[in-house]
Protein backbone atom coordinates (compact mmCIF):
# COMPACT_ATOMS: atom_id res chain seq x y z
CA UNK A 1 0.00 0.00 0.00
CA UNK A 2 0.82 3.46 -0.61
CA UNK A 3 2.05 4.65 2.73
CA UNK A 4 0.38 8.94 1.97
CA UNK A 5 -2.06 9.96 -0.07
CA UNK A 6 0.18 11.69 -2.21
CA UNK A 7 2.38 8.53 -3.11
CA UNK A 8 -1.28 7.33 -4.87
CA UNK A 9 -1.84 7.65 -8.43
CA UNK A 10 -3.25 10.69 -10.20
CA UNK A 11 -6.21 8.60 -11.32
CA UNK A 12 -7.26 5.37 -9.79
CA UNK A 13 -6.97 3.05 -13.16
CA UNK A 14 -3.08 4.11 -13.33
CA UNK A 15 -0.30 2.56 -11.68
CA UNK A 16 2.08 4.54 -9.95
CA UNK A 17 4.99 3.77 -11.67
CA UNK A 18 3.22 4.75 -15.42
CA UNK A 19 2.32 7.77 -13.68
CA UNK A 20 4.48 11.06 -14.89
CA UNK A 21 3.09 12.95 -12.68
CA UNK A 22 3.41 10.63 -9.49
CA UNK A 23 6.95 9.05 -10.07
CA UNK A 24 8.06 8.25 -6.63
CA UNK A 25 11.73 8.21 -6.66
CA UNK A 26 13.88 6.00 -4.81
CA UNK A 27 17.84 6.16 -4.22
CA UNK A 28 19.89 3.25 -6.21
CA UNK A 29 21.36 3.21 -2.19
CA UNK A 30 18.56 1.67 -0.86
CA UNK A 31 19.50 -1.73 -2.49
CA UNK A 32 22.80 -2.10 -1.02
CA UNK A 33 23.63 -5.06 1.11
CA UNK A 34 27.15 -6.25 2.58
CA UNK A 35 27.77 -9.91 1.15
CA UNK A 36 30.67 -12.15 2.16
CA UNK A 37 31.15 -13.39 -1.90
CA UNK A 38 31.70 -17.42 0.47
CA UNK A 39 27.86 -17.78 0.71
CA UNK A 40 27.63 -16.70 -3.34
CA UNK A 41 26.61 -20.46 -3.90
CA UNK A 42 28.40 -21.93 -7.33
CA UNK A 43 26.96 -25.59 -7.10
CA UNK A 44 23.09 -25.97 -6.29
CA UNK A 45 22.15 -28.07 -3.13
CA UNK A 46 22.29 -31.46 -3.34
CA UNK A 47 18.98 -32.33 -3.83
CA UNK A 48 16.37 -29.36 -5.39
CA UNK A 49 13.94 -29.55 -2.29
CA UNK A 50 17.01 -29.41 0.30
CA UNK A 51 17.74 -25.54 0.03
CA UNK A 52 16.84 -23.70 3.03
CA UNK A 53 13.54 -21.41 3.44
CA UNK A 54 13.22 -17.99 5.55
CA UNK A 55 9.39 -17.82 5.87
CA UNK A 56 8.90 -13.70 6.13
CA UNK A 57 5.81 -13.02 7.80
CA UNK A 58 4.16 -9.34 6.47
CA UNK A 59 1.93 -9.00 8.75
CA UNK A 60 3.60 -10.28 12.31
CA UNK A 61 7.01 -9.43 10.96
CA UNK A 62 8.23 -12.91 11.81
CA UNK A 63 11.30 -14.88 10.47
CA UNK A 64 11.32 -18.41 10.95
CA UNK A 65 13.93 -20.64 9.52
CA UNK A 66 12.74 -23.44 7.33
CA UNK A 67 13.04 -25.64 4.30
CA UNK A 68 11.54 -25.80 1.05
CA UNK A 69 10.33 -29.56 1.79
CA UNK A 70 8.33 -27.57 4.11
CA UNK A 71 5.64 -25.64 1.94
CA UNK A 72 3.96 -28.93 2.20
CA UNK A 73 3.19 -27.78 5.51
CA UNK A 74 3.40 -23.61 5.04
CA UNK A 75 0.68 -23.83 1.92
CA UNK A 76 -2.80 -23.78 2.74
CA UNK A 77 -5.46 -25.52 0.37
CA UNK A 78 -6.78 -23.12 -1.41
CA UNK A 79 -3.61 -21.72 -2.28
CA UNK A 80 -2.86 -21.35 -5.60
CA UNK A 81 1.16 -21.57 -6.87
CA UNK A 82 2.08 -19.86 -10.27
CA UNK A 83 5.14 -20.98 -12.00
CA UNK A 84 7.15 -19.75 -14.80
CA UNK A 85 7.87 -22.60 -17.77
CA UNK A 86 10.08 -21.05 -19.90
CA UNK A 87 12.79 -23.14 -20.72
CA UNK A 88 16.50 -22.09 -20.14
CA UNK A 89 18.42 -22.10 -23.64
CA UNK A 90 21.71 -23.42 -23.98
CA UNK A 91 22.51 -19.53 -24.88
CA UNK A 92 26.35 -18.71 -24.47
CA UNK A 93 28.46 -19.93 -27.63
CA UNK A 94 32.05 -19.06 -28.49
CA UNK A 95 33.11 -18.25 -31.84
CA UNK A 96 36.51 -18.36 -33.83
CA UNK A 97 37.55 -15.48 -35.92
CA UNK A 98 40.03 -16.56 -39.20
CA UNK A 99 43.01 -14.69 -37.06
CA UNK A 100 42.42 -17.39 -34.57
CA UNK A 101 41.00 -14.62 -32.32
CA UNK A 102 38.52 -16.25 -29.77
CA UNK A 103 34.83 -14.41 -29.17
CA UNK A 104 32.50 -15.40 -26.21
CA UNK A 105 28.98 -14.88 -27.34
CA UNK A 106 25.42 -14.88 -25.75
CA UNK A 107 22.48 -15.74 -27.66
CA UNK A 108 19.40 -12.84 -26.72
CA UNK A 109 16.57 -13.22 -29.16
CA UNK A 110 16.25 -13.89 -32.84
CA UNK A 111 14.87 -10.98 -34.90
CA UNK A 112 13.91 -13.05 -37.82
CA UNK A 113 15.20 -16.57 -39.41
CA UNK A 114 19.06 -16.58 -39.34
CA UNK A 115 19.07 -12.66 -37.80
CA UNK A 116 20.23 -13.25 -33.80
CA UNK A 117 20.69 -10.68 -31.21
CA UNK A 118 23.89 -11.17 -29.49
CA UNK A 119 26.09 -9.79 -26.46
CA UNK A 120 29.54 -10.48 -27.75
CA UNK A 121 33.16 -9.97 -25.68
CA UNK A 122 36.02 -9.34 -27.50
CA UNK A 123 34.54 -8.36 -30.23
CA UNK A 124 35.77 -5.17 -30.59
CA UNK A 125 38.15 -5.66 -33.90
CA UNK A 126 35.18 -7.36 -35.95
CA UNK A 127 34.39 -5.97 -39.07
CA UNK A 128 31.39 -5.83 -40.57
CA UNK A 129 30.10 -8.93 -42.70
CA UNK A 130 33.13 -10.68 -40.91
CA UNK A 131 32.52 -14.79 -40.98
CA UNK A 132 33.02 -16.31 -37.67
CA UNK A 133 32.99 -19.88 -36.55
CA UNK A 134 31.28 -21.28 -33.70
CA UNK A 135 33.82 -22.80 -31.23
CA UNK A 136 33.46 -26.48 -29.30
CA UNK A 137 29.94 -27.91 -28.94
CA UNK A 138 29.12 -31.61 -30.78
CA UNK A 139 28.57 -29.67 -33.44
CA UNK A 140 26.89 -32.36 -36.71
CA UNK A 141 27.21 -29.80 -39.08
CA UNK A 142 28.72 -26.52 -39.85
CA UNK A 143 26.97 -22.63 -39.51
CA UNK A 144 28.71 -19.52 -40.07
CA UNK A 145 28.00 -16.39 -38.04
CA UNK A 146 28.05 -13.11 -40.14
CA UNK A 147 28.76 -9.95 -38.00
CA UNK A 148 26.32 -7.26 -38.78
CA UNK A 149 25.38 -4.14 -37.11
CA UNK A 150 26.61 -3.53 -33.75
CA UNK A 151 24.63 -1.98 -31.59
CA UNK A 152 26.74 -0.57 -28.80
CA UNK A 153 27.63 -1.62 -25.24
CA UNK A 154 28.36 -5.33 -26.25
CA UNK A 155 25.35 -5.71 -28.27
CA UNK A 156 25.49 -6.65 -31.88
CA UNK A 157 22.99 -8.01 -34.65
CA UNK A 158 24.63 -11.29 -36.72
CA UNK A 159 23.39 -13.45 -39.55
CA UNK A 160 23.49 -17.29 -38.77
CA UNK A 161 23.88 -19.73 -42.26
CA UNK A 162 22.62 -22.05 -42.54
CA UNK A 163 19.00 -20.51 -40.76
CA UNK A 164 18.05 -23.42 -38.95
CA UNK A 165 16.35 -23.28 -35.93
CA UNK A 166 17.91 -21.59 -33.02
CA UNK A 167 16.55 -24.21 -30.45
CA UNK A 168 18.56 -26.90 -33.15
CA UNK A 169 22.01 -24.56 -33.27
CA UNK A 170 22.44 -23.79 -29.82
CA UNK A 171 21.72 -27.31 -28.55
CA UNK A 172 25.06 -28.13 -31.01
CA UNK A 173 26.72 -25.56 -30.47
CA UNK A 174 25.45 -23.54 -26.42
CA UNK A 175 26.18 -24.31 -23.00
CA UNK A 176 24.03 -23.10 -19.83
CA UNK A 177 24.19 -19.18 -19.57
CA UNK A 178 25.43 -19.00 -15.98
CA UNK A 179 25.58 -16.34 -14.42
CA UNK A 180 29.03 -14.55 -14.59
CA UNK A 181 29.00 -14.60 -10.76
CA UNK A 182 28.92 -18.81 -11.16
CA UNK A 183 32.58 -19.50 -11.68
CA UNK A 184 33.44 -22.15 -14.16
CA UNK A 185 36.81 -23.29 -15.52
CA UNK A 186 37.24 -21.99 -19.19
CA UNK A 187 38.47 -25.39 -20.27
CA UNK A 188 35.32 -27.02 -19.00
CA UNK A 189 33.45 -29.18 -21.12
CA UNK A 190 30.38 -27.02 -22.57
CA UNK A 191 28.16 -29.67 -21.93
CA UNK A 192 28.14 -29.14 -18.23
CA UNK A 193 25.64 -32.01 -17.06
CA UNK A 194 25.41 -30.82 -13.25
CA UNK A 195 24.56 -27.32 -15.03
CA UNK A 196 22.46 -28.47 -18.24
CA UNK A 197 20.19 -30.13 -15.98
CA UNK A 198 19.96 -28.31 -12.60
CA UNK A 199 19.94 -24.79 -14.18
CA UNK A 200 16.15 -25.69 -15.25
CA UNK A 201 13.05 -25.88 -13.65
CA UNK A 202 11.72 -29.36 -13.59
CA UNK A 203 8.23 -27.75 -15.41
CA UNK A 204 10.37 -25.87 -18.02
CA UNK A 205 8.63 -26.15 -21.18
CA UNK A 206 8.75 -23.17 -23.48
CA UNK A 207 12.36 -22.37 -24.88
CA UNK A 208 13.43 -19.10 -25.00
CA UNK A 209 14.88 -17.82 -22.01
CA UNK A 210 19.08 -17.00 -21.58
CA UNK A 211 18.30 -17.16 -17.92
CA UNK A 212 16.90 -19.36 -15.43
CA UNK A 213 13.55 -18.27 -13.41
CA UNK A 214 15.37 -19.37 -10.36
CA UNK A 215 13.22 -19.29 -7.42
CA UNK A 216 11.35 -22.41 -9.29
CA UNK A 217 14.79 -24.62 -9.40
CA UNK A 218 13.92 -25.76 -5.71
CA UNK A 219 10.73 -27.72 -6.62
CA UNK A 220 10.77 -31.73 -7.40
CA UNK A 221 8.19 -33.26 -9.27
CA UNK A 222 7.81 -35.78 -6.50
CA UNK A 223 7.27 -31.88 -4.25
CA UNK A 224 4.57 -30.54 -6.97
CA UNK A 225 2.86 -34.20 -6.83
CA UNK A 226 2.37 -34.12 -3.37
CA UNK A 227 1.45 -30.52 -3.16
CA UNK A 228 -1.45 -31.23 -5.34
CA UNK A 229 -2.57 -34.43 -3.28
CA UNK A 230 -3.14 -31.88 -0.15
CA UNK A 231 -4.94 -29.41 -2.59
CA UNK A 232 -2.56 -27.43 -3.57
CA UNK A 233 -3.62 -26.13 -7.05
CA UNK A 234 -0.57 -24.45 -9.98
CA UNK A 235 -1.12 -22.42 -12.94
CA UNK A 236 1.71 -22.28 -15.83
CA UNK A 237 2.62 -18.94 -17.76
CA UNK A 238 5.70 -18.13 -19.70
CA UNK A 239 7.90 -15.20 -19.59
CA UNK A 240 11.40 -15.87 -21.15
CA UNK A 241 14.01 -14.37 -18.43
CA UNK A 242 16.37 -11.72 -20.39
CA UNK A 243 20.16 -10.73 -18.93
CA UNK A 244 18.23 -7.68 -18.47
CA UNK A 245 16.76 -9.61 -15.23
CA UNK A 246 19.90 -9.08 -13.71
CA UNK A 247 21.79 -6.01 -14.85
CA UNK A 248 23.24 -3.55 -12.19
CA UNK A 249 21.13 -0.80 -12.23
CA UNK A 250 23.06 2.50 -13.24
CA UNK A 251 21.07 5.16 -12.64
CA UNK A 252 21.00 7.19 -9.00
CA UNK A 253 17.32 6.66 -8.93
CA UNK A 254 14.58 3.59 -9.82
CA UNK A 255 12.58 6.31 -11.57
CA UNK A 256 14.84 6.77 -13.61
CA UNK A 257 15.60 3.60 -15.10
CA UNK A 258 14.84 1.91 -18.35
CA UNK A 259 13.22 -1.49 -17.78
CA UNK A 260 14.04 -4.38 -20.26
CA UNK A 261 11.36 -6.22 -22.26
CA UNK A 262 10.53 -9.73 -21.95
CA UNK A 263 8.20 -11.52 -24.01
CA UNK A 264 5.17 -13.24 -21.65
CA UNK A 265 2.08 -14.69 -21.81
CA UNK A 266 -0.82 -15.76 -19.44
CA UNK A 267 -3.37 -18.08 -21.05
CA UNK A 268 -7.32 -17.84 -20.67
CA UNK A 269 -7.75 -21.08 -18.71
CA UNK A 270 -4.74 -19.66 -16.54
CA UNK A 271 -6.33 -16.24 -15.89
CA UNK A 272 -9.58 -18.08 -14.99
CA UNK A 273 -8.18 -20.28 -12.67
CA UNK A 274 -6.69 -17.35 -11.00
CA UNK A 275 -9.60 -15.22 -10.56
CA UNK A 276 -12.18 -18.36 -9.69
CA UNK A 277 -9.05 -19.16 -6.75
CA UNK A 278 -9.14 -15.56 -5.40
CA UNK A 279 -12.76 -15.10 -6.05
CA UNK A 280 -12.97 -18.54 -3.36
CA UNK A 281 -11.27 -16.61 -1.07
CA UNK A 282 -7.47 -18.49 -2.27
CA UNK A 283 -4.11 -16.76 -2.19
CA UNK A 284 -2.02 -16.07 -5.07
CA UNK A 285 1.26 -17.67 -4.22
CA UNK A 286 3.52 -16.42 -7.21
CA UNK A 287 6.71 -18.40 -7.21
CA UNK A 288 9.89 -16.36 -8.75
CA UNK A 289 9.77 -12.71 -9.55
CA UNK A 290 9.33 -13.91 -13.12
CA UNK A 291 5.73 -14.76 -12.11
CA UNK A 292 5.14 -11.78 -10.28
CA UNK A 293 5.82 -9.31 -13.33
CA UNK A 294 3.79 -11.58 -15.50
CA UNK A 295 1.03 -11.30 -13.27
CA UNK A 296 0.96 -7.58 -12.38
CA UNK A 297 1.14 -6.87 -16.23
CA UNK A 298 -1.94 -8.81 -16.70
CA UNK A 299 -4.22 -7.56 -13.78
CA UNK A 300 -6.59 -4.57 -13.62
CA UNK A 301 -7.34 -2.45 -11.27
CA UNK A 302 -10.49 -4.31 -9.79
CA UNK A 303 -7.91 -7.54 -9.30
CA UNK A 304 -8.73 -9.14 -12.84
CA UNK A 305 -6.43 -11.67 -14.34
CA UNK A 306 -6.59 -11.24 -18.31
CA UNK A 307 -4.97 -13.03 -20.96
CA UNK A 308 -2.10 -11.80 -22.37
CA UNK A 309 0.41 -12.94 -24.86
CA UNK A 310 3.11 -9.20 -24.92
CA UNK A 311 6.33 -7.74 -24.74
CA UNK A 312 6.12 -6.19 -20.86
CA UNK A 313 8.50 -3.84 -19.32
CA UNK A 314 6.88 -4.53 -16.06
CA UNK A 315 8.87 -2.25 -13.11
CA UNK A 316 7.68 -2.66 -9.62
CA UNK A 317 9.95 -0.63 -7.15
CA UNK A 318 8.81 0.96 -3.90
CA UNK A 319 5.82 2.18 -3.66
CA UNK A 320 4.23 -0.08 -5.52
CA UNK A 321 0.72 -1.42 -5.00
CA UNK A 322 0.55 -5.21 -6.05
CA UNK A 323 -2.92 -6.73 -7.18
CA UNK A 324 -2.13 -9.63 -9.02
CA UNK A 325 0.15 -11.45 -6.24
CA UNK A 326 -0.67 -12.34 -2.54
CA UNK A 327 2.66 -14.43 -1.26
CA UNK A 328 5.64 -14.81 -2.85
CA UNK A 329 8.21 -17.40 -3.29
CA UNK A 330 11.96 -15.83 -4.47
CA UNK A 331 15.45 -16.66 -3.51
CA UNK A 332 18.01 -13.88 -2.42
CA UNK A 333 18.45 -11.49 -5.27
CA UNK A 334 22.03 -9.54 -6.34
CA UNK A 335 22.07 -6.22 -4.64
CA UNK A 336 21.19 -2.77 -7.21
CA UNK A 337 18.95 -5.18 -8.70
CA UNK A 338 15.80 -4.63 -9.77
CA UNK A 339 14.60 -7.80 -8.68
CA UNK A 340 15.49 -6.63 -5.07
CA UNK A 341 13.51 -3.67 -5.61
CA UNK A 342 10.54 -5.67 -6.80
CA UNK A 343 10.93 -7.80 -3.64
CA UNK A 344 11.03 -4.57 -1.13
CA UNK A 345 8.39 -3.38 -2.67
CA UNK A 346 6.13 -6.55 -1.95
CA UNK A 347 7.30 -7.12 1.96
CA UNK A 348 8.44 -3.18 3.13
CA UNK A 349 12.28 -1.84 2.29
CA UNK A 350 13.12 -2.22 6.10
CA UNK A 351 11.29 -6.06 6.42
CA UNK A 352 13.75 -6.99 3.63
CA UNK A 353 16.71 -5.16 5.32
CA UNK A 354 16.40 -7.14 7.99
CA UNK A 355 15.74 -10.86 6.39
CA UNK A 356 18.63 -10.42 4.40
CA UNK A 357 21.06 -9.50 7.29
CA UNK A 358 19.61 -12.67 9.27
CA UNK A 359 20.30 -14.91 5.82
CA UNK A 360 23.54 -13.32 5.68
CA UNK A 361 24.28 -13.98 10.14
CA UNK A 362 22.61 -18.08 9.62
CA UNK A 363 24.75 -18.22 6.00
CA UNK A 364 22.48 -18.88 3.68
CA UNK A 365 23.27 -19.46 0.10
CA UNK A 366 22.88 -16.59 -1.84
CA UNK A 367 21.72 -15.46 -5.73
CA UNK A 368 20.45 -18.48 -8.35
CA UNK A 369 21.93 -21.77 -6.98
CA UNK A 370 21.06 -20.39 -3.15
CA UNK A 371 18.39 -20.78 -1.08
CA UNK A 372 14.89 -19.43 -0.92
CA UNK A 373 12.31 -17.25 0.67
CA UNK A 374 8.64 -17.44 1.21
CA UNK A 375 7.26 -13.86 1.80
CA UNK A 376 3.45 -14.37 3.14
Amino acid sequence: MYPTDDQRPCRPEVSAESCPQCRATFPISELDYDLPPRLIAQVPAQQRADSRLLVVDRGSGELRDCRFSDLLELLERSDLLVLNNTQVLPAKFRLQRATGGRIDGLFLHERGPGAWEVMLRNAARVKPAEPLNFLGGRQSRQWTVYAGENLGQGRWVVRVEPADAVAEILAQVGRSPLPPYIHRQADKDDHDHLDTGRYQTVYAKQPGAVAAPTAGLHFTSQLLGELGRRGIGSIELTLHVGMGTFAPVVVNDLADHEMHAEWCSLEPSAAERINRSRASGGRVVAVGTTSVRVLESCVDTRRQLHPQNAWTRKFCYPPYEFRGVDAMLTNFHLPRSTLLALVMAFAGVERIRRAYRHAVDHEYRFFSYGDAMLIV
